[in-house]
């Protein structure tokens, strides 16, 4: 499988220059691309300025990945060509197949490789792998290089996803897309994941599971936060989902459990995933110091913090922040008072920075005054945060650019319950 995260060389099995059709579309997304990208179409004639083949068992060079964007019913040949010429990655974009109840064509196409090459599909979207330059899929954006994987049954979900990133200012190590999960499923790819330097949090968009008790080995064993978003909870999602994919999509309750179980970090919404993986690193307990220039949002912040199974940790006795005015809160959390500058965050933070082992993980809240020196109260979180080598997250209640925290790996926040929520624990 190694030839599916990292190919040097790609078969693009129904590449054209008509730029109405998919095998065009990954043409134009490989173009990037440093190893070679081989055109196979029947005519032979030269795509995109590239020759161009009849046949993967023309090109006189071992290849380790086929692309495959042609008709269903014409894709057992190529594969068996892919089969002979050796090809041990199949990536099967068609459609057409189970999830129009064509199951017997899939199980020919088991029949053809099975023991030679393994399967990505089919009806799927392919691999991204920015820092690769690689994009098998018919995507209009590429995102950037980052350190989440995204593992999804939905190719298209990707399209919207990778624009969305884009946004939001972060980017992926890997896209994965499923689709039919004839042969490979999100085991397979999770194991290797788990392995990967580069990927830091993996999140995963399941209809079904293939396998339910293999997948929650592999979880349990997987040492990096494995996030999920569950679809066809509802009758409606389920009739959805068997038409889309051909998943049978079972009882949203019995995934409940096996998330649970498993440790998998179940979420709602794709926004809220994505939040998750963004805070990477852990919080080794449940007990959290909130450090706050705004008394309404820090008490916000602690029932939120209360509300999702973590503790606003008493301060211990001996703690003295004699510094402060007379107003401060004299408790967890810390409120500094409304015209609070740098210096005085600074000055707290440096007394939770000795004093850090009567809590997990911190959360500053900060509310933009008149007086506040945003700049130099920006730098004091960022050498907080690298002193302190504690999960920190920011409440960021202000419309100051909050790109330069992020950059630091120091996840950013309007409301504070999603700062909350960003922390991931996994039992």
């Amino acid at each position: 499988m190694k030839g599916l995260l990292s190919p040097k060389s790609i078969a693009v099995i129904g590449a054209s220059n008509d730029k109405k059709k998919v095998g065009h579309s990954l043409m134009v997304n490989l173009k990037n691309f440093k190893g070679h990208v081989i055109p196979i179409n029947l005519k032979g004639n030269p795509i995109l300025g590239k020759k161009c083949y009849k046949s993967v068992l023309d090109f006189p060079k071992d290849i380790d990945m086929a692309l495959v964007a042609i008709p269903a019913k014409a894709v057992p040949s190529v594969v068996k060509e892919c089969v002979k010429k050796k090809i041990k990655n199949i990536v099967i974009i068609s459609a057409g197949f189970s999830e129009i109840g064509n199951k017997k064509a899939e199980k020919d196409l088991l029949e053809i490789t099975k023991g030679k090459a393994r399967i990505l599909g089919p009806n799927c979207f392919g691999i991204v792998a920015p820092h690769l330059n690689i994009d098998t899929t018919f995507a209009l954006t590429t995102p950037k290089s980052g350190d989440i994987a995204f593992i999804s049954q939905s190719g298209a979900l990707w399209a919207a996803i990778a624009i969305y990133s884009r946004i939001q200012n972060f980017g992926f190590s890997y896209f994965i897309s499923l689709g039919n999960m004839l042969d490979l499923d999100f085991s397979d790819f999770i194991k290797l994941l788990d392995k990967d330097d580069r990927t830091k949090a993996i999140v995963l968009y399941i209809e079904r599971l293939v396998d339910g008790k293999h997948f929650m080995d592999i979880v349990k064993k997987c040492k990096k936060p494995v996030i999920a978003i569950k679809a066809g909870r509802s009758e409606a999602g389920k009739r959805a989902t068997l038409s889309h994919t051909g998943s049978l999509a079972g009882s949203f309750n019995v995934y409940k459990t096996a998330f649970n179980q498993s440790g998998v970090i179940l979420v709602n919404t794709l926004e809220e995933a994505f939040d998750k993986a963004k805070f990477l690193q852990m919080p080794k307990g449940k007990k959290v110091v909130i450090v706050t220039n705004a008394g309404g949002p820090g008490t916000l912040t602690a029932d939120y913090c209360e509300t999702h199974g973590f503790e606003v940790v008493k301060l211990p006795k001996n703690l003295r922040f004699e510094k402060l005015p007379r107003a401060w809160s004299h408790n967890n959390p810390i409120d500094i008072v409304g015209d609070a500058d740098a210096d005085r965050f600074r000055y707290v933070f440096d007394i939770l920075t000795k004093n850090k082992s009567f809590f997990d993980a911190a959360i500053v809240v900060m509310t933009q005054q008149k007086m506040i020196d945003i700049k130099g109260t920006v730098k004091e979180i960022i050498n907080f945060k690298r002193k302190l080598k504690k999960s920190l997250v920011v409440c960021w209640m202000t419309d100051a650019d909050s790109s330069i925290l992020e950059k630091e790996g120091i996840p950013c926040f309007f409301e504070p319950e999603k700062a909350v929520k960003s922390f991931v624990i996994k039992q």
